[in-house]
Order: C-alpha cells, then structure tokens, then sequence
C-alpha cells in the first residue's frame, strides 16, 4: 500500500502516522469484508488514507471512539463506491430498457422514500446518543464487528460493550418514542 503526498506540519505528520500504523489493518479489514478482494480493498484502504488526511484537521483525539468511528465510516463509505463503481462498469443489463419497462419487478417508489425517510430519521436518533454509546452500537449494527471486536478497537470489556449497546437500544427506544415513531417502549 503506497500513498504519496506530503504532509505539511510535523505535528500533522505524526497524527497521520500514528492513525496509519494504528488502523490500517483494521481499516483493510473493513473494507475486505465489503469487497472481498484483497487488492480492492487495498486500493479502498488507500484512497480512505487520502480521505482522511484531507480530512486530518477534524480529528483532534486520534484513539477516541469518534476517531475510530469517522476512520471505519470513511473506509466503508469508500469501498461501498468502489462496488458502485464496479457495478455500473460490469454489469448493466442487456434488456435494460425492457428491465426498467416491467411493472412486475416488486419496486415500489413510494415504500423506497419511505423507508429512506425512516433511515434517515434513524440516523438522526443514532447520531443524537452520547459518544460513549454510539459507537459500540454502530460498530455492531452498522460495521457489524463482534463483541470481542469491539471491545479491541474501544480498549474496553466485553461486558462493557454489551452494557453500552443494550444502553443505546434503550435510549434509541426512548428517543423513537418522544419523536412519535413507536407508541409504546
């Protein structure tokens, strides 16, 4: 994995390599368990180095869990166009036109927008918890990482995880019931 580009501030260039030496193994991790292909995710991991030096000014504490979170996000956001990419390049339909003529497919416009809707929403209520709690329970739900796992990448317990994501589920319920999306806990 080669990246080049120069750093411009000694104290810039020791966060970057801190995060690169700290994370790189799980940020290729990350990305393989998306792509599944080693060099793929070499170049994902790379392009995410890129991102997150451009993006280097944002991070102030480089072992916090929002550290790890905005790390993973990136590698993942960027495999994730990596496989658009490769879809719209490799497998467009012969019948393209016949395929999106077909009323029969079981797309439904207005169930896609309202479930956009709900997702976005959601993240909204994910993204109000308290740091502590969401990020064990996006590394579970949205990274889908183990307990164990987690509690590497968080330098906590397992037991630890489990009590902060079971409290994340309790304030999203609570959350999801104030805003009028469930009626009852």
């Amino acid at each position: 994995m080669l990246i080049l580009f120069t750093i411009t501030t000694e104290q810039a260039h020791d966060k970057f390599e801190y995060l690169f030496h700290q994370y790189k193994k799980l940020l290729l991790y990350k990305a393989y368990n998306i792509l599944h292909d080693h060099a793929m995710a070499e170049d994902a991991t790379s392009e995410a180095f890129i991102r997150i030096y451009k993006n280097l000014h944002k991070i102030d504490q480089v072992d916090s869990n929002q550290t790890i979170s905005f790390l993973v996000t990136i590698v993942t956001n960027t495999a994730i166009t990596i496989v658009n990419k490769e879809k719209r390049n490799n497998t467009i339909p012969v019948d393209f036109e016949q395929t999106y003529e077909n009323h029969d497919t079981g797309y439904n416009l207005e169930e896609e927008i309202i479930s956009e809707t709900i997702s976005e929403n959601m993240l909204d209520c994910i993204n109000s918890l308290k740091e502590e709690l969401k990020a064990p329970f996006l590394l579970k739900y949205a990274h889908d990482y183990s307990h164990k796992e987690i509690a590497s990448f968080l330098n906590i317990t397992e037991n630890n995880v489990t009590v902060r994501i079971h409290r994340a589920k309790q304030r999203l319920a609570q959350i999801l019931h104030q805003e009028g999306y469930v009626n009852e806990i």
